[in-house]
């Protein structure tokens, strides 16, 4: 004979004991591929939802605004512990948490994005200059960097104006020019998205070409603090650059600034200046309002990506 059990067996078990009480703990790793797919997929989600209380109908707009604008809410509605145990039969939701947190393990593969002409002698590129993995990966880290530094900015200073007595305190913004140091919340927020666009573009693989006014200035800030860091921290820069390959362009800042800028922009642009003189002209005649206007010939970035913070 086996061993008694106390733990019924049987189909019609559950019909005859207490019900489990079970904590279950889930953890996932996720990338998002398509943020406007998972923005629609949120919003849908968010409209399904009932809500109650003072003005529920502000509360719904109020929420449908965060998972437009931040990956992270858009995860939230859709990951809720009440969603998902509603779509399994035979369990009631007891309660529960999510925490989403953003990993930086995750780093793109330059060296795929960005592949070199191996026909020379030592794997270097041969003919047009062109943009080589390092190069792409340090200024990648560069535009990260900024934006984080201008997301952390806005979250300890709102709205305040920069003041020369307290410049030091801030990390990004105050490099700006000066006309912009009394400019909103709004529009700070945006700026800091700028460094993000530029560093999407090329985690995709793209050349990061600015669209707007306010994306010249987020590259020139990015490649001056990516000259910076290879003169003072070299031996920093290349355990950053691992195994990625070596080619004659790398770090080739000159370079850069030759075939970023300038591939749009106004047409009444003066072919005679710099990218650095061309970049100064449109800044003294353009009112910072006017650094997120596209450039007519360049394609619009999409109006509902979103915020990283």
């Amino acid at each position: 004979m086996g061993e008694r059990s106390d733990h019924p067996q049987g189909p019609g078990a559950a019909e005859d004991s207490e019900a489990q009480e079970i904590e279950a703990t889930v953890v996932l790793g996720i990338r998002i591929t398509d943020w406007p797919a998972l923005r629609a997929a949120a919003r849908a989600a968010v409209e399904e939802l009932d809500f109650a209380g003072i003005d529920p109908a502000g509360q719904r707009e109020a929420l449908l605004r965060e998972v437009s604008e931040d990956p992270n809410a858009a995860l939230g509605a859709l990951l809720h512990p009440d969603r998902l145990v509603a779509a399994i039969p035979g369990i009631e939701a007891l309660g529960g948490t999510l925490e989403i947190s953003v990993t930086d393990d995750f780093a793109p593969d330059f060296a795929e994005l960005f592949p070199l002409d191996l026909d020379g002698e030592d794997g270097g590129a041969v003919g047009d200059w062109t943009l080589t993995p390092r190069t792409a990966c340090l200024l990648h880290t560069q535009l990260i960097t900024l934006a984080d530094a201008a997301y952390d900015d806005l979250e300890e200073h709102e709205g305040d104006p920069i003041t020369d007595e307290e410049e030091q305190d801030w990390a990004v913004l105050a490099r700006l020019p000066r006309r912009t140091w009394g400019m909103h919340r709004s529009w700070r927020r945006s700026v800091a998205r700028s460094f993000d666009d530029l560093a999407d573009d090329l985690g995709l693989g793209e050349w990061p070409l600015p669209r707007c006014l306010a994306e010249e200035v987020a590259l020139r800030l990015a490649l001056a603090d990516a000259r910076e860091l290879l003169g003072s921290q070299p031996q920093a820069v290349a355990d950053m650059m691992g195994d990625l390959p070596v080619d004659l362009y790398d770090y080739d800042w000159d370079g850069c600034a030759d075939e970023l800028f300038g591939v749009y922009g106004p047409d009444d642009a003066d072919p005679e200046l710099d990218a650095v003189e061309r970049t100064d002209q449109l800044l003294a005649a353009t009112h910072p309002e006017g650094w997120f206007l596209t450039y007519e010939d360049a394609e619009e970035r999409d109006p509902g990506r979103g915020y990283r913070r």
